[in-house]
Protein backbone atom coordinates (compact mmCIF):
# COMPACT_ATOMS: atom_id res chain seq x y z
CA UNK A 1 0.00 0.00 0.00
CA UNK A 2 3.11 2.60 0.77
CA UNK A 3 4.64 1.20 -2.43
CA UNK A 4 1.44 2.53 -4.26
CA UNK A 5 1.16 5.80 -2.33
CA UNK A 6 4.97 6.64 -3.01
CA UNK A 7 4.07 5.98 -6.66
CA UNK A 8 1.55 8.34 -7.25
CA UNK A 9 2.67 10.99 -4.72
CA UNK A 10 2.84 13.60 -7.09
CA UNK A 11 -0.29 12.75 -9.09
CA UNK A 12 -2.43 15.30 -7.21
CA UNK A 13 -6.20 16.70 -7.87
CA UNK A 14 -4.36 20.09 -8.74
CA UNK A 15 -2.06 18.08 -11.20
CA UNK A 16 -5.27 16.29 -12.67
CA UNK A 17 -7.62 19.78 -13.17
CA UNK A 18 -4.53 21.46 -15.32
CA UNK A 19 -3.70 18.72 -17.42
CA UNK A 20 -7.67 18.69 -18.02
CA UNK A 21 -7.10 22.67 -18.57
CA UNK A 22 -4.50 22.28 -21.33
CA UNK A 23 -6.69 19.59 -22.96
CA UNK A 24 -9.79 21.78 -22.92
CA UNK A 25 -7.84 24.19 -24.56
CA UNK A 26 -6.35 22.02 -27.16
CA UNK A 27 -9.68 21.17 -28.19
CA UNK A 28 -10.80 24.86 -28.11
CA UNK A 29 -7.96 25.38 -30.71
CA UNK A 30 -9.33 22.77 -32.97
CA UNK A 31 -12.66 23.49 -33.04
CA UNK A 32 -11.57 27.02 -33.51
CA UNK A 33 -9.50 25.67 -37.03
CA UNK A 34 -12.70 23.79 -37.90
CA UNK A 35 -14.85 26.72 -37.54
CA UNK A 36 -12.51 28.47 -40.10
CA UNK A 37 -12.33 26.16 -42.28
CA UNK A 38 -16.22 25.67 -42.33
CA UNK A 39 -16.78 29.43 -42.96
CA UNK A 40 -13.88 29.35 -45.91
CA UNK A 41 -15.85 26.51 -47.66
CA UNK A 42 -19.19 28.14 -47.88
CA UNK A 43 -17.46 31.11 -49.08
CA UNK A 44 -15.59 28.78 -51.74
CA UNK A 45 -17.20 25.81 -52.43
CA UNK A 46 -14.69 24.71 -54.56
CA UNK A 47 -12.45 24.05 -51.25
CA UNK A 48 -15.50 22.27 -49.60
CA UNK A 49 -14.88 19.13 -51.78
CA UNK A 50 -11.31 18.93 -52.04
CA UNK A 51 -9.51 20.38 -49.30
CA UNK A 52 -11.68 20.81 -46.22
CA UNK A 53 -12.12 16.91 -45.15
CA UNK A 54 -8.55 16.56 -45.44
CA UNK A 55 -8.11 19.98 -43.07
CA UNK A 56 -10.17 18.69 -41.23
CA UNK A 57 -8.77 15.10 -40.95
CA UNK A 58 -5.27 16.49 -40.36
CA UNK A 59 -6.57 18.19 -37.48
CA UNK A 60 -8.05 15.51 -35.68
CA UNK A 61 -4.65 13.73 -36.03
CA UNK A 62 -2.70 16.79 -34.72
CA UNK A 63 -5.24 17.02 -32.00
CA UNK A 64 -5.16 13.78 -30.98
CA UNK A 65 -0.99 13.35 -30.75
CA UNK A 66 -1.15 16.64 -28.91
CA UNK A 67 -2.96 15.34 -26.13
CA UNK A 68 -0.69 12.33 -26.09
CA UNK A 69 2.08 14.35 -26.16
CA UNK A 70 1.09 16.64 -23.18
CA UNK A 71 -0.02 13.66 -21.05
CA UNK A 72 4.24 12.30 -21.53
CA UNK A 73 6.23 15.53 -20.89
CA UNK A 74 3.24 16.82 -18.19
CA UNK A 75 3.73 13.46 -15.93
CA UNK A 76 7.40 13.15 -17.13
CA UNK A 77 8.93 13.83 -13.67
CA UNK A 78 6.47 11.17 -11.91
CA UNK A 79 7.78 8.50 -10.96
CA UNK A 80 4.93 6.06 -11.94
CA UNK A 81 5.61 6.76 -15.55
CA UNK A 82 8.94 4.85 -15.20
CA UNK A 83 8.42 2.35 -12.99
CA UNK A 84 9.27 -0.80 -14.83
CA UNK A 85 5.98 -2.83 -14.22
CA UNK A 86 7.87 -5.75 -15.84
CA UNK A 87 11.34 -6.55 -17.45
CA UNK A 88 11.84 -9.50 -20.34
CA UNK A 89 15.56 -9.84 -20.45
CA UNK A 90 17.04 -6.46 -20.81
CA UNK A 91 13.83 -4.64 -21.41
CA UNK A 92 12.24 -3.25 -18.97
CA UNK A 93 8.75 -2.26 -19.93
CA UNK A 94 7.30 1.00 -18.22
CA UNK A 95 3.74 2.41 -18.50
CA UNK A 96 5.72 5.27 -20.43
CA UNK A 97 6.81 2.19 -22.74
CA UNK A 98 3.33 0.84 -23.54
CA UNK A 99 2.05 4.27 -24.35
CA UNK A 100 4.95 4.62 -27.07
CA UNK A 101 3.92 1.65 -28.55
CA UNK A 102 0.30 2.72 -28.58
CA UNK A 103 1.39 5.73 -30.59
CA UNK A 104 3.84 3.90 -32.85
CA UNK A 105 0.86 1.56 -34.21
CA UNK A 106 -2.04 4.35 -34.13
CA UNK A 107 0.77 6.31 -35.84
CA UNK A 108 0.94 4.10 -38.74
CA UNK A 109 -2.60 3.42 -38.94
CA UNK A 110 -3.56 7.07 -39.68
CA UNK A 111 -0.49 7.85 -41.71
CA UNK A 112 -0.75 4.93 -43.82
CA UNK A 113 -4.66 5.82 -44.44
CA UNK A 114 -4.00 9.41 -45.31
CA UNK A 115 -1.16 8.23 -47.62
CA UNK A 116 -3.75 5.86 -49.06
CA UNK A 117 -6.96 8.13 -49.47
CA UNK A 118 -5.11 11.71 -50.51
CA UNK A 119 -1.57 10.66 -52.25
CA UNK A 120 -2.21 6.95 -54.16
CA UNK A 121 -5.43 7.94 -54.94
CA UNK A 122 -5.12 11.22 -57.08
CA UNK A 123 -2.07 9.36 -58.34
CA UNK A 124 -4.31 6.29 -59.45
CA UNK A 125 -6.45 9.20 -61.23
CA UNK A 126 -3.54 10.52 -62.61
CA UNK A 127 -2.14 7.43 -64.26
CA UNK A 128 -5.90 5.77 -65.09
CA UNK A 129 -5.14 2.82 -62.87
CA UNK A 130 -8.21 0.41 -62.52
CA UNK A 131 -10.11 1.39 -59.73
CA UNK A 132 -10.16 -2.28 -58.44
CA UNK A 133 -6.55 -2.75 -58.63
CA UNK A 134 -6.10 0.55 -57.08
CA UNK A 135 -7.79 -0.73 -54.12
CA UNK A 136 -5.90 -3.70 -53.87
CA UNK A 137 -2.75 -1.72 -54.23
CA UNK A 138 -3.89 0.28 -50.95
CA UNK A 139 -5.49 -2.96 -49.00
CA UNK A 140 -1.50 -4.86 -49.15
CA UNK A 141 0.48 -1.74 -48.24
CA UNK A 142 -2.06 -0.86 -45.60
CA UNK A 143 -1.33 -4.47 -44.16
CA UNK A 144 1.81 -4.87 -44.64
CA UNK A 145 2.48 -1.60 -42.53
CA UNK A 146 0.64 -2.38 -40.24
CA UNK A 147 1.86 -5.86 -39.38
CA UNK A 148 5.22 -4.46 -39.59
CA UNK A 149 4.11 -1.30 -36.51
CA UNK A 150 2.72 -4.08 -34.80
CA UNK A 151 5.41 -6.49 -34.83
CA UNK A 152 8.02 -3.45 -33.97
CA UNK A 153 5.50 -2.63 -31.06
CA UNK A 154 5.83 -5.99 -29.72
CA UNK A 155 9.54 -6.30 -29.70
CA UNK A 156 9.41 -3.01 -28.14
CA UNK A 157 7.81 -4.11 -24.73
CA UNK A 158 9.45 -7.46 -25.15
CA UNK A 159 7.26 -9.88 -26.27
CA UNK A 160 8.90 -12.60 -28.31
CA UNK A 161 7.65 -12.94 -31.57
CA UNK A 162 8.62 -16.23 -32.48
CA UNK A 163 6.88 -17.53 -29.34
CA UNK A 164 3.74 -15.71 -29.81
CA UNK A 165 3.78 -17.47 -33.01
CA UNK A 166 4.05 -21.01 -31.44
CA UNK A 167 1.25 -19.53 -28.76
CA UNK A 168 -0.57 -18.84 -31.91
CA UNK A 169 0.48 -22.14 -34.15
CA UNK A 170 -0.52 -24.75 -30.99
CA UNK A 171 -3.84 -22.40 -30.74
CA UNK A 172 -4.92 -23.13 -34.52
CA UNK A 173 -4.65 -26.58 -34.33
CA UNK A 174 -7.16 -26.61 -31.08
CA UNK A 175 -9.52 -24.24 -32.87
CA UNK A 176 -8.68 -24.89 -36.67
CA UNK A 177 -12.23 -26.99 -36.83
CA UNK A 178 -14.44 -24.58 -35.09
CA UNK A 179 -12.58 -21.70 -37.38
CA UNK A 180 -12.79 -23.26 -40.20
CA UNK A 181 -15.45 -20.97 -41.72
CA UNK A 182 -13.60 -17.97 -40.60
CA UNK A 183 -10.11 -18.88 -41.72
CA UNK A 184 -11.41 -19.94 -45.28
CA UNK A 185 -12.90 -16.19 -45.45
CA UNK A 186 -10.05 -14.92 -44.59
CA UNK A 187 -7.71 -16.55 -47.48
CA UNK A 188 -10.90 -16.03 -49.72
CA UNK A 189 -10.64 -12.20 -49.13
CA UNK A 190 -6.56 -12.60 -49.75
CA UNK A 191 -7.24 -14.59 -52.95
CA UNK A 192 -10.02 -11.77 -53.67
CA UNK A 193 -7.70 -8.95 -53.33
CA UNK A 194 -4.86 -10.47 -55.65
CA UNK A 195 -6.82 -12.62 -58.43
CA UNK A 196 -9.68 -9.77 -58.20
CA UNK A 197 -12.53 -11.81 -59.54
CA UNK A 198 -14.87 -8.77 -57.99
CA UNK A 199 -13.90 -5.14 -57.78
CA UNK A 200 -14.57 -2.37 -55.97
CA UNK A 201 -17.11 -0.50 -58.03
CA UNK A 202 -18.64 -3.46 -59.93
CA UNK A 203 -22.11 -4.30 -60.39
CA UNK A 204 -23.04 -8.14 -59.70
CA UNK A 205 -26.21 -10.79 -59.14
CA UNK A 206 -26.23 -13.22 -56.46
CA UNK A 207 -29.22 -15.04 -55.87
CA UNK A 208 -31.65 -13.09 -58.19
CA UNK A 209 -30.16 -9.98 -55.99
CA UNK A 210 -28.13 -7.23 -58.10
CA UNK A 211 -25.62 -5.02 -56.16
CA UNK A 212 -22.84 -2.51 -56.48
CA UNK A 213 -19.32 -3.78 -54.84
CA UNK A 214 -18.68 -1.11 -52.36
CA UNK A 215 -15.79 -2.87 -50.11
CA UNK A 216 -13.84 -6.23 -50.00
CA UNK A 217 -12.21 -6.82 -46.40
CA UNK A 218 -10.28 -9.67 -45.30
CA UNK A 219 -13.63 -11.69 -43.74
CA UNK A 220 -16.65 -10.48 -46.10
CA UNK A 221 -17.58 -7.97 -48.93
CA UNK A 222 -19.74 -5.15 -48.77
CA UNK A 223 -22.73 -5.41 -51.36
CA UNK A 224 -25.43 -2.41 -51.50
CA UNK A 225 -28.29 -3.25 -53.05
CA UNK A 226 -31.01 -1.14 -54.39
CA UNK A 227 -34.10 -2.90 -52.16
CA UNK A 228 -32.52 -4.82 -49.78
CA UNK A 229 -29.66 -2.58 -48.29
CA UNK A 230 -26.62 -3.60 -47.47
CA UNK A 231 -25.86 -7.08 -47.91
CA UNK A 232 -22.46 -8.42 -45.81
CA UNK A 233 -21.76 -11.56 -48.05
CA UNK A 234 -18.53 -13.68 -46.71
CA UNK A 235 -16.00 -13.77 -49.52
CA UNK A 236 -15.47 -17.60 -49.57
CA UNK A 237 -19.20 -17.37 -51.61
CA UNK A 238 -17.13 -15.93 -54.26
CA UNK A 239 -14.77 -18.46 -54.83
CA UNK A 240 -16.95 -21.02 -54.71
CA UNK A 241 -19.56 -19.89 -56.69
CA UNK A 242 -20.49 -18.69 -60.09
CA UNK A 243 -20.82 -14.92 -59.87
CA UNK A 244 -22.76 -12.76 -62.93
CA UNK A 245 -21.10 -9.76 -63.50
CA UNK A 246 -23.37 -6.90 -64.43
CA UNK A 247 -21.20 -4.19 -65.23
CA UNK A 248 -19.60 -5.30 -68.43
CA UNK A 249 -22.45 -6.94 -69.47
CA UNK A 250 -25.96 -4.94 -70.83
CA UNK A 251 -27.98 -4.31 -67.81
CA UNK A 252 -31.42 -4.80 -68.76
CA UNK A 253 -34.66 -4.81 -66.60
CA UNK A 254 -36.45 -8.02 -67.16
CA UNK A 255 -40.18 -9.05 -66.55
CA UNK A 256 -41.35 -12.38 -67.17
CA UNK A 257 -45.15 -12.10 -67.91
CA UNK A 258 -47.30 -15.41 -68.05
CA UNK A 259 -51.32 -16.12 -69.02
CA UNK A 260 -54.02 -18.52 -69.67
CA UNK A 261 -53.18 -21.01 -72.37
CA UNK A 262 -55.83 -20.14 -74.94
CA UNK A 263 -55.89 -16.76 -75.10
CA UNK A 264 -54.67 -14.82 -78.25
CA UNK A 265 -51.04 -14.26 -78.27
CA UNK A 266 -50.72 -11.83 -80.96
CA UNK A 267 -53.51 -9.89 -78.64
CA UNK A 268 -51.22 -10.21 -75.98
CA UNK A 269 -47.99 -8.87 -77.78
CA UNK A 270 -49.74 -5.59 -78.95
CA UNK A 271 -50.42 -5.31 -75.10
CA UNK A 272 -47.18 -5.94 -73.95
CA UNK A 273 -45.54 -3.23 -76.47
CA UNK A 274 -48.14 -0.56 -75.31
CA UNK A 275 -47.38 -1.26 -71.78
CA UNK A 276 -43.25 -0.80 -72.88
CA UNK A 277 -44.12 2.42 -74.82
CA UNK A 278 -45.97 3.66 -71.91
CA UNK A 279 -42.83 3.21 -70.01
CA UNK A 280 -40.30 4.57 -72.67
CA UNK A 281 -42.60 7.67 -72.10
CA UNK A 282 -42.89 7.75 -68.39
CA UNK A 283 -39.66 6.37 -66.82
CA UNK A 284 -35.85 8.31 -67.13
CA UNK A 285 -33.12 5.88 -67.55
CA UNK A 286 -33.91 3.47 -70.51
CA UNK A 287 -31.55 3.12 -73.32
CA UNK A 288 -32.77 3.15 -76.98
CA UNK A 289 -29.52 1.02 -77.88
CA UNK A 290 -29.13 -2.40 -77.58
CA UNK A 291 -32.55 -2.69 -78.71
CA UNK A 292 -35.66 -3.21 -76.66
CA UNK A 293 -37.37 -7.09 -76.72
CA UNK A 294 -40.70 -8.40 -75.77
CA UNK A 295 -40.62 -12.39 -76.87
CA UNK A 296 -43.01 -15.31 -76.64
CA UNK A 297 -40.27 -17.88 -74.80
CA UNK A 298 -42.00 -21.10 -73.55
CA UNK A 299 -45.78 -23.27 -73.18
CA UNK A 300 -46.36 -24.70 -70.29
CA UNK A 301 -49.13 -26.88 -69.12
CA UNK A 302 -51.77 -24.11 -68.87
CA UNK A 303 -50.20 -20.87 -69.27
CA UNK A 304 -48.13 -19.11 -72.44
CA UNK A 305 -44.91 -17.07 -71.56
CA UNK A 306 -43.70 -13.74 -72.51
CA UNK A 307 -40.40 -12.04 -71.46
CA UNK A 308 -39.56 -8.41 -71.49
CA UNK A 309 -36.38 -7.19 -72.19
CA UNK A 310 -35.41 -3.49 -71.64
CA UNK A 311 -31.74 -1.97 -71.46
CA UNK A 312 -31.13 0.44 -68.97
CA UNK A 313 -28.71 2.58 -67.14
CA UNK A 314 -27.91 1.12 -63.85
CA UNK A 315 -29.16 -1.70 -61.21
CA UNK A 316 -31.44 1.20 -59.29
CA UNK A 317 -33.14 2.16 -62.49
CA UNK A 318 -33.94 -1.63 -63.18
CA UNK A 319 -35.87 -2.00 -59.93
CA UNK A 320 -38.15 0.87 -60.76
CA UNK A 321 -38.57 0.91 -64.53
CA UNK A 322 -39.69 -3.28 -63.61
CA UNK A 323 -41.96 -2.25 -61.45
CA UNK A 324 -43.37 0.46 -63.66
CA UNK A 325 -43.92 -2.46 -66.11
CA UNK A 326 -45.58 -4.81 -64.05
CA UNK A 327 -48.50 -2.27 -63.15
CA UNK A 328 -48.82 -1.16 -66.82
CA UNK A 329 -49.36 -4.99 -67.82
CA UNK A 330 -51.66 -5.88 -65.38
CA UNK A 331 -53.56 -2.66 -66.04
CA UNK A 332 -53.78 -3.30 -69.64
CA UNK A 333 -54.33 -7.48 -69.54
CA UNK A 334 -57.03 -6.90 -66.75
CA UNK A 335 -58.61 -3.84 -69.04
CA UNK A 336 -59.14 -6.82 -72.03
CA UNK A 337 -60.29 -10.00 -69.67
CA UNK A 338 -57.15 -11.10 -70.62
CA UNK A 339 -56.43 -13.95 -67.10
CA UNK A 340 -53.36 -15.17 -66.42
CA UNK A 341 -52.88 -18.42 -64.81
CA UNK A 342 -54.63 -19.59 -61.84
CA UNK A 343 -52.57 -22.64 -60.50
CA UNK A 344 -48.85 -23.91 -60.97
CA UNK A 345 -48.07 -27.04 -60.29
CA UNK A 346 -44.77 -28.53 -58.66
CA UNK A 347 -44.01 -29.72 -62.02
CA UNK A 348 -44.01 -26.47 -64.02
CA UNK A 349 -42.29 -24.74 -61.39
CA UNK A 350 -39.69 -27.40 -61.46
CA UNK A 351 -39.66 -26.81 -65.39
Amino acid sequence: MKEIELLFKDFTLWNILLFLFYTGLILFVNWLIKGIAKVLAIKRPKLNKRYIPAVNSLINWITFYSIILLFITYFSETDWMFKTLYSKGEVKVTFFLIITAFMIVSFANRIVKLFTKYVLTNFYEHYNIDRGLGYTISQMIYYVVMIAALAFSFTRVGIDLTALGAVFGVLGIGIGFGMRNVAGNFVSGIIMLFERPVEVGEVIEIDDKIGRVEKIRLRSTLVRTAKEGNLIIPNQYFIEHIIKNRTTAEMRALVKVSVSYGEDSKIVQRLLEEAVDYVNQNCAGILESPHQEIRFVDFRNSAMDFMIELPVTNFEIKERVESELRHSIASLLNERGIKMPAIVTEAEKES
